[in-house]
């Protein structure tokens, strides 16, 4: 039987298997997928589903956090155009805008930052736990480690429910996440740990905790500045690898510092948190400007892969990397030029430039120029997802505050699609 439509927000579909169409709601560009369970060859059907690897085509939630238009080239976060954000904001006061949809008046600022100074510390037992890690374990799996045990330290930390205390654990993750980063480096030098200090900014908390040798450190403003810029780039990406890990193991209501400990384990893979690492050992590895035309023909050959170049979700120019290609001037000002900038400058001119790199759209993204400042700073590769993190971690808490909160969401479970043998029996082993 054919249903005529009667609203133009709706998608007709024929199941040529029974000649029976349905008309199914679109709302926000979408259907749900759920509307397709209707459509059965029989009653004894499971019904129709969709098959979707990666989630290449999916919405899995309604976010009101961050918009991402990747043909356009546009990141806002709540409606502000990154470009604005970073050019004026701090990192801190972005954290606020992403939790809490506004950006704060100066009154909330001043005590949003006094929250923050008073969660930087962590327990002490917290320290012994990171002095037992093997003087060669990576920061990131010393980090992933310190922030789920964490939750062991605040049982208040499973009462999801509370608006209060989901706010305290969002202030101490984004307190914490910091110290312990900071920490995790300073674990791998064998060096002592160095303590917050409330009288020092988010950023240049963080720079002296990494660096400080004896009892002072002062950061160049300059360094400072573009330690936070690339804070609030990374701040959040939409429904990327670790963000949705957030949310996935968020849903089964755990408590955040579970949660937020998968999105670090997502982040830890190359594929993810590792791209800038990648592309320094390109850079690397072509070595000079004169390297460069035989590898750009290696990358179209196929043999060659041009990484901090084109992205799963921006198919225009990542409008992080402009931003990001700024604030290495500033860095550079202060440490010297990296002998590998000149090699990455004319990799993208050459890009931009090339029929074949331009037809593929693959333009640079926010990891091509993001390792070089790291490396700059005197920060080592193994700390570059480390980075990520801490600069992750608002939006990582604002996307688990809004999922906790939408009626909508359940437990996360995907369906699969069986592929295994059909049933058959058991072989004794003396038959096999």
């Amino acid at each position: 039987m054919t249903t005529q439509p009667t609203n133009a927000e709706t998608l007709t579909i024929t199941d040529n298997r029974t000649g029976q169409s349905y008309e199914l709601p679109i709302s926000d560009g979408t259907i749900r997928a759920t509307d397709l369970r209707q459509i059965k060859t029989d009653d004894a059907d499971f019904g129709l589903m969709t098959y979707d690897p990666a989630f290449m085509n999916t919405a899995s939630c309604r976010s009101a956090i961050t918009f991402l238009d990747g043909d356009a080239g546009v990141l806002q976060y709540r409606g502000y155009p990154i470009e604005q954000l970073a050019a004026k904001s701090t990192f801190l006061e972005v954290a606020y805008l992403l939790l809490y949809g506004e950006l704060p008046s100066a009154t909330q600022l001043d005590g949003w930052v006094g929250e923050i100074a008073d969660h930087m510390f962590v327990h002490e037992n917290v320290r012994v736990f990171m002095e037992g890690f093997r003087y060669n374990a990576h920061p990131m799996g010393m980090l992933l480690s310190a922030i789920g045990a964490l939750g062991t330290f605040y049982p208040d930390a499973s009462k999801i429910g509370d608006a209060d205390l989901r706010h305290l654990q969002a202030v101490r993750l984004i307190a914490k996440m910091r110290t312990l980063g900071a920490w995790a480096f300073r674990h791998t030098l064998g060096q002592p740990f160095v303590y917050p200090d409330r009288e020092k900014s988010y950023t240049e908390n963080f720079l002296a905790m990494m660096f400080q040798i004896g009892n002072k450190y002062e950061a160049d403003p300059r360094l400072e500045h573009a330690l936070d810029v690339l804070f609030i780039l990374h701040a959040d990406q939409e429904q990327n690898c670790s963000t949705s890990a957030v949310r996935s193991v968020g849903s089964s209501q755990v408590d955040p510092y579970s949660a937020v400990a998968a999105g670090i384990g997502a982040l830890y893979g190359p594929l993810h948190g590792g791209a800038n690492e990648a592309v320094l050992r390109m850079l690397r590895r072509i070595g000079t400007q004169e390297n460069i035309p035989a590898f750009m023909e290696g990358v179209k050959a196929g043999n060659e892969r041009l990484m901090g170049f084109g992205h799963r979700v921006y198919k225009n120019f990542d409008p992080r990397a402009t931003i990001i290609k700024k604030a290495c001037d500033d860095v550079f000002e202060v440490t010297g030029v990296s002998p590998l900038l000149s090699i990455a400058q004319e990799l993208e001119q050459i890009a931009l430039n090339d029929e074949y790199f331009v037809a593929r759209k693959l333009y640079p993204n926010v990891d091509f120029y993001s390792g070089l400042i790291y490396e700059a700073l005197g920060i080592p590769a193994e700390m570059f997802p480390v980075l990520f993190a801490i600069g992750r971690t608002p939006g990582w808490v604002a996307q688990w505050n809004e999922m906790i909160q939408d009626t909508e969401q359940k437990i996360s479970r995907p369906r699969q699609v069986y592929i295994g043998p059909a049933a058959r029996d058991y072989v004794a082993i003396e038959n096999r």
